[in-house]
């Protein structure tokens, strides 16, 4: 039993100290008074649950705990504040399930139905927290290059992302039409593995699971695939959501429904993907005097030699295929597109 108390306390104070994360991100961040009441409401049924258990405290013995010297990088970085009150939301839902199942070896037996309940409020909590905060958790991109074998010279995707992200490419997305689950997957994990310890995020396009089980950064979703309202439900907070849209009802809908940022476009004609209609940088204007606060990345046709017209929109973030992807040298593609923006912002 002595073993079994100190796993409670050591998740009580884990549960609690994610529920002051997450209300204080309520409270100071959005400025909302229910939302944090209700927070604080949970914290406080926490303390009175775990106040059952006689002198939990008593076998602490944090200088024994093998664990407080096992760290992972992850830990150790947070790109926002909606990025901290996630990891708060996920802290909570591994302490609370903890709780519960090592709760049923103490005897009283009241502590599980109590926890559970918890543990069910915190999930709806979470959900309207991070929909809340998704602007405020999205990271907004500079230059966004989406990877695809057969648009690479021999196919050489990894030799691709390799020079991309070393030329200041900051988000890779994963965009695969026909390859199988096994191998998709495989390909998400060594892009993880590779572009993450170098700032660049990764997100996969279309598959929400295969970006979970890769612990990629985000998923980005098609007009046709899932909604982002039913995406979010798989993903909760833990997945960057961003969708596609060429029109401003579509922008609304999704950000409505959740989405972390937008895809803008197409903005000009692209033979990567045909469109019937191009909407151009006017939807783009339309977009952002709507959402000035929401994330996006301009896409469609976009090169050296147009981008300057979508920075005079106002464009902050683009995404491209062909014109890094198929570029005979891919660092000097990216070089170039980063310096057109640049001096497009200075003139």
């Amino acid at each position: 039993m002595p073993t079994v108390l100190r796993i409670l306390d050591a998740n009580a104070n884990r549960a609690r100290e994610a529920l002051r994360v997450m209300e204080e991100a309520a409270r100071f961040v959005l400025s909302d008074a229910v939302l944090s009441e209700r927070i604080k409401r949970m914290r406080h049924a926490l303390v009175e649950a775990m106040s059952g258990v006689d002198n939990l405290a008593a076998h602490r013995d944090t200088p024994g705990d093998v664990g407080t010297t096992i760290t992972t990088a992850g830990e150790c970085e947070r790109h926002s504040v909606g990025d901290v009150a996630a990891a708060a939301c996920k802290r909570l839902a591994e302490a609370l399930r903890v709780l519960e199942e090592y709760g049923k070896l103490v005897p009283d037996g009241g502590l599980p139905r109590c926890i559970e309940q918890l543990r069910y409020e915190g999930y709806d909590v979470e959900q309207t927290l991070m929909r809340a905060m998704a602007p405020m958790r999205a990271r907004q991109w500079r230059l966004c290059v989406l990877v695809t074998q057969a648009l690479c010279p021999q196919g050489d995707w990894r030799g691709v992302v390799e020079r991309a992200v070393g030329a200041g490419t900051d988000c890779v997305q994963l965009r695969e039409k026909t390859l199988g689950d096994g191998e998709l997957l495989d390909r998400a994990r060594w892009l993880v593995g590779f572009c993450r310890p170098r700032g660049a995020a990764v997100v996969i396009n279309d598959r929400p699971d295969i970006a979970m089980l890769a612990d990629a950064d985000g998923v980005h979703l098609g007009q046709t695939d899932l909604s982002c309202a039913h995406v979010r439900k798989l993903v909760g907070g833990q997945l960057t959501v961003g969708v596609s849209t060429s029109c401003i009802e579509q922008a609304r809908r999704a950000i409505d429904d959740g989405a972390d940022y937008c895809g803008v476009g197409p903005m000009f004609a692209t033979t990567t993907k045909h469109k019937d209609v191009i909407v151009g940088p006017a939807y783009f204007c339309e977009f952002v005097a709507a959402f000035a606060q929401t994330p996006h990345l301009a896409i469609g046709g976009i090169g050296v030699d147009n981008v300057h017209e979508l920075v005079d929109a106002g464009v902050r973030g683009i995404a491209v295929s062909s014109a890094v992807c198929a570029a005979d040298d891919p660092a000097h593609a990216v070089h170039a597109l980063l310096d057109t923006m640049a001096t497009a912002v200075d003139r």
